[in-house]
């Protein structure tokens, strides 16, 4: 009994960030459709607008109670997240979709890397194999072929970006009020958005339906994830918690099967089991591979 409750604190952030990916996970066949109808920089821009709005709204009090440091904090952060977005969506529009879904998921290889360039402490052997693993799994779901072009590296550079966010917010939320950090950040993100899609004028979803789905990405995809990621990483690792979010394109996968039309094929089975043995490698490495590894 004792073990068991030893063993919850450490596994609720790793459920917290599985439902984050979850919860983004779902989103991509939304996605998909409401970008017939509205470019990519106005759909972000309105969907950040609106989940700030609706944070401020309910939790203006905690957001006020936040000390300067925390608002530069808070706000960089933002700046980081929607900076990767925009550098995400100007590659997609140029690369295909499948590169760029892999491309973006390189995040699991750099945020070690970031890790170790500000910190100099050594990852450790099992978090190296991990993100291997991992990153195997990201190109066995993804990739039917690969060239780097200028739309590649514009979506590398929004790997990095959330590389540098996944470190930073694993250092500043510690001891921060989950929900006024990722407010913060929602209120940076929405503004960086939305000057970004003013050149054109903003366009909004055309029909109810698309406003549906703009609303759930806002309140849950957007204020929930975000939450959930900030109050996660609080309590483990960077490069844990990007291990752990390689699973997005696993959710996103099964909700397209289960809901968009999709089919059930080996890519996926092989890719996803990958990704499962990375994250299990990262969490519960077994006793012979940790001895093994070390030996080296």
């Amino acid at each position: 009994m004792s073990c068991l409750a030893a063993s919850r604190p450490a596994i609720v952030p790793v459920l917290a960030l599985l439902a984050v990916t979850a919860i983004w996970g779902s989103t991509f066949f939304l996605i998909k459709d409401l970008l017939a109808t509205v470019p990519p920089l106005d759909f972000l821009g309105v969907r950040f607008a609106v989940a700030a709005l609706f944070m401020v709204a309910i939790w203006w009090r905690r957001l006020a109670a936040q000390s300067r440091e925390a608002w530069r904090n808070g706000l960089a952060l933002g700046a980081i997240y929607a900076l990767a977005q925009i550098a995400q969506t100007w590659g997609l529009e140029r690369t295909p979709a499948s590169v760029s879904g892999f491309v973006t998921g390189m995040y699991v290889v750099l945020t070690p890397i970031v890790v170790w360039a500000m910190t100099r402490i050594s990852i450790p052997r099992t978090t190296q194999l991990a993100v291997l693993i991992a990153t195997i799994g990201l190109g066995v779901l993804s990739l039917k072929g690969f060239s780097l072009g200028i739309g590649e590296s514009a979506t590398l550079l929004g790997a990095a970006l959330y590389a540098l966010h996944i470190v930073l917010l694993g250092r500043w939320a510690v001891g921060m009020d989950a929900i006024a950090l990722a407010g913060m950040q929602m209120i940076s993100l929405a503004a960086i958005c939305l000057i970004g899609a003013l050149p054109g004028g903003v366009s909004v979803p055309p029909s109810a339906g698309g406003w549906a789905s703009l609303l759930y990405m806002a309140i849950a995809a957007s204020i929930g994830a975000l939450v959930l990621q900030t109050w996660a990483q609080a309590r483990i690792s960077a490069s844990r918690a990007a291990i752990i979010m390689t699973a997005e394109p696993v959710f996103a996968a099964a909700f397209a099967v289960a809901f968009g039309g999709e089919h059930v094929t080996g890519r996926l089975l092989a890719g996803g089991a990958l990704i499962y043995l990375a994250m299990h490698i990262a969490e519960r490495p077994p006793k012979w591979l940790a001895r093994v590894l070390a030996r080296q």
